[in-house]
């Protein structure tokens, strides 16, 4: 069967799809963290950061561009197995049973569904800048360094000055983090790397991962309300 067939007709191909589109966007997520932690080094170092980043058009808009791609397999891919997962027992047990399952693993449709609401106003706030969903009555691309660059650090600490948008991130990152605890370790089963002696190791790592990168992502936001960083 053609590679491409096997991946986006057949059951097994997709479950495929869906780990690697995964593990792209598991990558993602460490080294967004990894850069917005600069935030901690100071107004300069975050701003560099940022300048770089938009100084290379070409690795910028590929790598979101990859992005996109990724996040829309990802999603398709979901929704086409768990309407086949329904399909394959259209009649429901009259007693639901969670035996062997966690939280995490029963709520992956519909927090992966609330995430990307979450990205998508995260995307409006922070990258395309849209002056309306800030709420603070300001422009954010008026923001500029003494370098002239736009001072991404006044941005963020501007921006999660406003309670509901600090909430609301610190929900999105949490539900974030509860999926890629179950997320990690189920991809690698579907690679069929999780077996024997390494199935233990394997949801560790999910898991604690998932603590690491809520933690990093909520430093931010909180150690601005509590008026750590100005």
């Amino acid at each position: 069967m053609n590679p491409l067939a096997f991946l986006f007709r057949t059951s097994l191909g997709k479950k495929y799809l869906m780990a690697l589109t995964g593990f792209g966007l598991f990558a993602f997520v460490v080294v967004h963290m990894v850069g917005n932690l600069q935030f901690f080094l100071g107004r300069e170092a975050i701003n560099r950061y940022a300048y770089f980043l938009h100084s290379v058009p070409e690795l910028l808009w590929g790598a979101r561009i990859g992005l996109l791609v990724m996040v829309g397999l990802h999603v398709w891919t979901a929704i086409q197995l768990s309407a086949e997962n329904r399909a394959a027992r259209p009649i429901g047990y009259k007693r639901k049973k969670a035996l062997g399952s966690s939280y995490a693993s029963r709520t992956m449709l519909m927090s992966g569904l609330i995430i990307g609401c979450f990205v998508i106003y995260h995307l409006l706030h922070f990258t395309v800048q849209v002056p309306e969903v800030n709420f603070t009555g300001k422009d954010f691309h008026d923001l500029v360094d003494a370098e002239k660059h736009h001072d991404v650090y006044q941005m963020m600490v501007t921006g999660f000055l406003q309670p509901w948008v600090t909430l609301f991130y610190i929900v999105g990152v949490g539900l974030l983090c509860l999926h890629l605890s179950h997320g990690v370790s189920s991809l690698f089963q579907s690679l069929g790397l999780r077996t024997g002696k390494y199935t233990p190791l394997l949801k560790s790592f999910g898991f604690w991962m998932s603590w690491v990168l809520v933690i990093g992502y909520w430093s931010i936001p909180i150690s601005v309300v509590l008026g750590l960083k100005k």
